[in-house]
């Protein structure tokens, strides 16, 4: 996060897009504030030992943490989003309990976040335990309130994300060409891939507005300046045939 600032004061900004900057303090805050920032994200886990390995801090502790980012934020009209980490399991604990993941969803959005992200961080969820991390979460916080954010190590983030379509969550983060991953997860691989996102989501009939060929060009252009190969398998498959409508 050291090149947030730069980074958002390089970009080329387009209207109706907003470019959300990670602050975990306040003075990350007032930096990105200076930059410009219109939309904020903090970021804490359901789990003690991964909010210790991220952010130097206990699950309790980042609440507290993180209320005067979100009292500044909001008197300076900026829009705030909560991420929860580890929703489902943890590198260092394990399994995490649902009721741990809603207790930290209840809070941030007690706090004024305007919607929370639900991380599967290391990507080892199964349609059986996002629904039962759901079923609490769903309790404390509205589904139209929610996102998921599913990396797919095991293979499992379309099927998960299907599961939350079904809850209600219409808000699915993802990453080009699946690129990303996590220092403190050893092993996980990066965001489910956008590309596989939008070839699903056509196929059941939902408009995302994203052009599909444009957003694989997208894919390969990146992957080609990072030297990377692309995690998408809608990607792979179009190096031999256009994607097709079934």
């Amino acid at each position: 996060m050291g090149d947030n600032t730069e980074v958002l004061r390089s970009i080329q900004k387009r209207t109706g897009i907003t470019y959300p900057v990670l602050t975990p303090n306040l003075k990350g805050f007032e930096s990105a504030l200076k930059a410009g920032a219109t939309e904020v994200a903090v970021f804490g886990a359901a789990s003690d030992s991964f909010s210790m390995k991220n952010i130097n801090c206990t699950a309790a502790e980042s609440i507290k943490r993180f209320q005067p980012v979100i009292e500044a934020a909001q008197k300076a009209e900026v829009k705030v989003r909560g991420y929860v980490s580890t929703v489902v399991g943890c590198p260092y604990e394990g399994a995490v309990k649902p009721g741990a993941v809603a207790k930290i969803v209840d809070a941030l959005f007690s706090m004024g976040c305007y919607e929370i992200s639900l991380g599967d961080t290391i990507g080892v969820g199964t349609p059986g335990s996002m629904r039962r991390m759901l079923d609490e979460v769903v309790k404390v916080v509205p589904p139209k309130k929610l996102a998921v954010h599913c990396h797919d190590t095991y293979g499992q983030a379309l099927a998960n994300i299907l599961v939350s379509l079904e809850y209600g969550i219409a808000v699915v983060d993802s990453s080009v060409s699946g690129l990303g991953g996590c220092p403190y997860a050893r092993g996980a691989s990066g965001n489910v891939a956008t590309e596989d996102v939008v070839y699903m989501l056509h196929g059941m009939g939902i408009e995302t507005g994203v052009d599909l060929e444009k957003l694989i060009a997208v894919g390969r252009y990146i992957c080609n300046e990072l030297g990377r190969p692309s995690e998408s398998k809608v990607n792979r498959a179009w190096k031999n045939a256009k994607p097709q409508k079934i």
